[in-house]
């Protein structure tokens, strides 16, 4: 089994966060000609199964804290959790396999789990790479494993102001949870090893005539200030989807407002943090078409990357919860049994992923592959999480 650690000895995620290294790790075709990450990519392009992904999403429950009016989620939340004997199990059963990173990510919020340490620990123990996208409610009941095990931690703000953040991202009781959130990043940033990102999701709401009730454009700034001042290494900026997963074109003048608001963070940048755009806000701002036409038949990334829920086991996190993406379940069988089993095939993009996909490329370059001769100098290992 190749080496999972691609972090080079003595040095830290977080120092390694100069303008270089972001613009790799956005490079999500660059990520393939990784030298230990190559030779699965092309036994992919040349049609061959993989006796594990590379990478699982993973999904250890369904239920959420918060009650977000615009989650894209919400179809698939509150339908129960990986049991907490099975999954440290899942863990261990990962550890054995090939998979190099794992993303803890939802469906709900999977710091609520109650063997999300330990499902940590195992995974860490055994050289994963691990991320995780969080709402940053329950950050400080898992401080030591948030702040020592984990290559990067993104948490899904998108506010600057307590109000705001009340508004679209609304708990279940009475107060806004932005300032514990705030907090819990605070604490983070003084501790951690990895990455740690604030997520700013650009979201709006209409009346009837078509007219902005709501919105948190107007604090794409403030929040990104914070997000510095809080000790963050990065502050990212995302479009909104609708439910199907296309993004949703806006109007000339919301884009140049945030374009705005987003320039004047440039100016804040240096080799501690950085402003990102989303694929998804860079097709809007572009006013690229929503619908993205896809000649390739099936997904290669699919059998480079799986998302494993509570529900059922899923070719890829965009579909997550659609029947007809479902490729296995773990909690019957082991994850690799279930891998074993499973078609990566069953979804074709070019009929159901009509939508802005940000491994489009991906799929694009590995088609290529097995017309080229082999690249000439492969990169050293710099990133699992393709």
């Amino acid at each position: 089994m190749p080496d999972r650690n691609s972090v080079p000895s003595g040095t830290t995620l977080g120092t390694q966060l100069g303008t270089q290294f972001v613009e790799r790790n956005l490079d999500l075709v660059g990520k393939i000609y990784q030298r230990s990450v190559y030779p699965s990519v092309l036994d992919v392009a040349q049609g061959k199964r993989l006796p594990s992904p590379l990478v699982v999403d993973l999904d250890p429950t369904t239920v959420c804290d918060l009650a977000c009016p615009e989650c894209i989620s919400s179809q698939v939340l509150h339908h129960g959790q990986i049991g907490q004997d099975r999954i440290v199990r899942l863990a261990h059963e990962l550890a054995d396999s090939d998979v190099r990173a794992v993303i803890l990510i939802g469906g709900g919020e999977p710091l609520l789990h109650r063997a999300i340490g330990r499902i940590i620990e195992v995974l860490h123990g055994a050289g994963i790479q691990l991320g995780l996208v969080t709402n940053g409610t329950q950050i400080h009941r898992h401080i030591d494993q948030l702040a020592g095990m984990l290559s990067w931690v993104r948490v899904s703000v998108d506010a600057g102001s307590a109000d705001t953040f009340q508004a679209f991202r609304p708990s279940r009781g009475k107060h806004s949870a932005f300032p514990q959130v705030i907090e819990n990043m605070r604490l983070l940033a003084s501790r951690k090893q990895g990455r740690l990102g604030y997520s700013f999701l650009l979201m709006q709401r209409f009346d009837d005539e078509g007219r902005v009730t709501d919105s948190n454009y107007d604090e794409v700034y403030r929040a990104g200030v914070l997000a510095r001042e809080i000790g963050c290494d990065y502050f990212e900026v995302k479009a909104m989807l609708d439910e199907d997963h296309y993004t949703v074109n806006q109007r000339p003048e919301d884009i140049e407002a945030v374009e705005e608001q987003i320039a004047r963070l440039r100016e804040l940048e240096d080799d501690s943090f950085h402003v990102l755009h989303s694929s998804n806000w860079q097709a809007v701002r572009r006013g690229t078409d929503p619908v993205q036409p896809k000649e390739y038949r099936a997904c290669a990334v699919a059998e480079l990357r799986t998302t494993v829920t509570p529900t059922g086991v899923f070719v890829c996190p965009y579909h997550r919860g659609n029947p007809k993406g479902r490729i296995g379940d773990i909690q019957r069988m082991s994850f690799a049994e279930m891998w074993s089993a499973a078609d990566t095939t069953v979804i074709d993009p070019s009929e159901d992923c009509r939508f802005v996909c940000a491994r489009h490329g991906t799929n694009q370059e590995i088609t290529l592959l097995p017309s080229r001769p082999g690249p000439a100098d492969l990169a050293e290992d710099f990133d699992p999480f393709i």
